[in-house]
């Protein structure tokens, strides 16, 4: 099983105690986001996790818990966002010279290949022109060269609610670069021959649009986990991702309306208020991110024997 910790919010930033407690109780709870009552009790067990992918745009707080992780047995890696948008679209997100610097602290401790740098979503607008994304690429990528191997790029999505937090930005007028072939291509090919300048492959996530120089990727990638790890896994995809995601099979232990970032183009946050609402329904000490166990199953809620009772 490989945990995705996560795509919906922000864990390494605002639930590291949280998640640390799951790891040393043995297990967690979830919910299906979309079937409230369905629950699903998962493994927090080093010998059940073959890998955990870690997304963040901030890990300091998780960073003194690896130690932890290691000496479990955990393998793990991280995908971590630096964009350097305006305080207009990224309301609370680190500053980029910070998040850089807390880049490299984790790269030296991890290794390059353990730490994805991602540049997404590219988001084209007035704020945003073609050449601000070129100047923000590139002095990202040479502030982060030999600190990782990958840079991951995406172009935003304009989902109904993605759409209506945008539009609460004044002045901010988007266009779908997708749709702008011109722009898409020379965005792309410099961006590519940037990635290559400072040694790192790139590729682009859970994209249809086709682009030269620059091919599909995993973000949660068997080969890369093989490579790193010396894991052999399967490659079957995830189904319960869009049909243009790579990625394999995971299990993802967030919930959406969690992040307190406040960036505008985010598929996982529909509204501030209710991000608020499920941050001070947070216990730490739950086996769920959001809320209480009372009344849940006990046999959800069954200890897990530590590997010193069992022999």
């Amino acid at each position: 099983m490989i945990i995705s910790a996560s795509r919906r919010t922000d864990i390494p930033a605002f639930y590291a105690e949280w998640f640390i407690k799951r790891v040393r109780a043995g297990f967690l709870l979830t919910r299906n986001p979309f079937n409230h009552n369905q629950i699903r009790r998962v493994s927090m067990l080093a010998q059940d996790v073959e890998a955990i992918v870690f997304w963040t745009r901030n890990p300091t707080n998780l960073m003194p818990y690896l130690p932890e992780l290691d000496e479990r047995g955990f393998n793990y890696y991280f995908q971590y966002t630096i964009t350097g948008y305006p305080r207009s679209l990224e309301r609370s997100v680190p500053n980029p010279y910070k998040a850089i610097e807390e880049f490299r602290k984790l790269s030296s401790q991890l290794g390059a290949r353990r730490v994805i740098w991602r540049y997404d979503p590219v988001l084209l607008s007035n704020l945003l022109p073609l050449e601000e994304h070129k100047r923000l690429f590139q002095k990202i990528a040479k502030n982060l060269s030999g600190y990782t191997r990958r840079v991951v790029v995406s172009f935003s999505d304009f989902y109904k609610k993605t759409e209506k937090n945008l539009r609460d930005v004044e002045g901010l007028i988007c266009s779908d670069i997708a749709k702008d072939r011109e722009s898409l291509q020379k965005l792309t090919d410099f961006m590519a021959k940037t990635a290559a300048q400072h040694d790192m492959e790139i590729f682009t996530c859970a994209e249809e649009v086709e682009v030269n120089e620059i091919g599909h990727g995993k973000c949660i990638d068997e080969r890369l986990i093989q490579e790193v790890f010396g894991l052999s896994l399967s490659g079957d995809k995830d189904k319960g991702q869009r049909e243009s995601c790579g990625c394999i099979k995971s299990v993802d232990v967030g919930v959406y309306n969690t992040c307190l970032h406040g960036c505008s183009y985010c598929y996982a946050t529909f509204s501030h208020e209710r991000v608020i609402s499920n941050k001070r329904n947070h216990d730490p000490d739950s086996p769920f991110l959001v809320g209480s166990a009372e009344g849940i199953d006990p046999d959800l809620l069954l200890a897990v024997k530590s590997q010193a009772s069992l022999f």
